[in-house]
């Protein structure tokens, strides 16, 4: 049976594909903006020559905080054609090798038992990645217009609602002392540069850019004290998320300190926090403040809801799905000083132990407990 091109309303599906920069580009890191998606499959076609001249000679103008466009091709020659370049600046051309992509999104199907059929057409995508409009190659008009009429992505959902993130916020789930027993903690340690996951050639690996993100972070390894944030999280925190979300968290994973300091500005751009197989398993993250006021900054935030920031008080939680894109933004002044443990359940441990074969070196593996 051949895939159907997402609807209305309906979410266009994640993947990972080739572009000129980046042999791995995640399609959910999109999330925040408006994405115009256009399935070319072969610059050569008449239909797609057309398509690909009004586009250009329209000098739709977008703003990567607004809008971006990208293109799906079967040709890898496509990544490298002037005229598709110009249609889609800044190399934002997947080359889609075998079609992959195509056939989830009903692009490429069988035409007969031995030949299947590219169908071009174009999808705009709102700031959650569901689907805005569509339409047929052979519609650049419609394409064009839409584009240059999309509204502000914080008011995608009316000009007067600005959306809220599907989060919980959890106050007194750590008292005022306990949360300086922490930060005394760090700061008589040794803090190490906090890094991120990503997978490279099938393997999740920790790497360190600090344009992507900023932090320093030091493991908690008395055991004493490990004991006493896990059971405050057990007791006071994981009863509101059965409350919210219905789901019974029984593992932490991660027991540390994080700091983010405003001598470097410190952040950690959008990401989401289960995409690779050693992160799988991960189902919630939880972000509670260990001195909010004293500091500037350091908000939260959920580009796909909004620009509305989140900021727990001291000693209070911000709790969110792992697969939600967020960010913490640069602390302007002052340290923030926080713990971010990840919770998730005896199904998900399963997950994780299955994984521990895709982790790289560095990476130590789970061993159940």
């Amino acid at each position: 049976m051949n895939n159907k091109p997402p609807l209305w309303g309906e979410p266009a599906p994640w993947f990972h594909a080739h572009t000129t920069n980046n042999p791995r580009f995640a399609f959910s890191s999109l999330g925040g903006r408006f994405v115009g998606l256009v399935f070319l499959g072969d610059c050569s076609a008449k239909p797609v020559i057309k398509f690909l001249e009004e586009i250009t000679q329209a000098n739709v103008i977008t703003r990567d905080n607004k809008s971006v466009r990208f293109a799906v091709t079967l040709n890898q020659k496509d990544l490298h054609n002037p005229q598709a370049q110009a249609a889609f600046p800044k190399q934002r051309i997947f080359y889609d090798e075998g079609g992959t992509v195509a056939r989830r999104y009903g692009a490429l199907g069988k035409h007969s038992e031995q030949q299947e059929m590219f169908y071009p057409y174009w999808l705009i995508l709102d700031p959650t990645l569901r689907v805005y409009a569509r339409g047929n190659i052979d519609e650049p008009h419609i394409f064009i217009k839409t584009m240059q009429s999309l509204p502000d992505p914080v008011y995608h959902a009316s000009p007067e609602i600005e959306p809220w993130a599907p989060v919980l916020l959890v106050p007194r789930v750590l008292e005022t002392d306990f949360c300086e027993t922490l930060i005394r903690y760090y700061q008589k340690g040794q803090p190490e540069p906090s890094g991120f996951m990503r997978t490279i050639g099938g393997k999740t690996m920790e790497l360190q850019d600090n344009t992507i993100k900023r932090r320093t972070d030091i493991s908690i390894d008395d055991e004493i004290l490990q004991a006493a944030l896990k059971h405050r999280i057990k007791t006071r925190l994981t009863p509101e998320i059965a409350k919210a979300f219905q789901f019974q968290a029984t593992r932490i994973e991660r027991f540390i300190v994080a700091c983010y300091g405003s001598s470097d500005a410190g952040f950690f751009k959008e990401h989401r926090d289960n995409t690779t197989k050693g992160t799988a398993h991960r189902r919630f993250a939880i972000s509670i403040n260990l001195n909010s006021e004293e500091y500037e900054g350091g908000e939260l935030w959920f580009p796909e809801y909004g620009n509305r920031r989140y900021k727990p008080p001291t000693g209070g939680a911000i709790v969110f799905s792992c697969s939600l894109m967020h960010a913490a933004t640069p602390v302007t002044n002052g340290t923030r000083y926080v713990t971010l443990p990840f919770l998730y359940d005896d199904a998900a441990a399963k997950i994780r132990e299955e994984n521990n074969r895709f982790l790289g070196d560095g990476v130590e593996p789970y061993q159940s407990r």
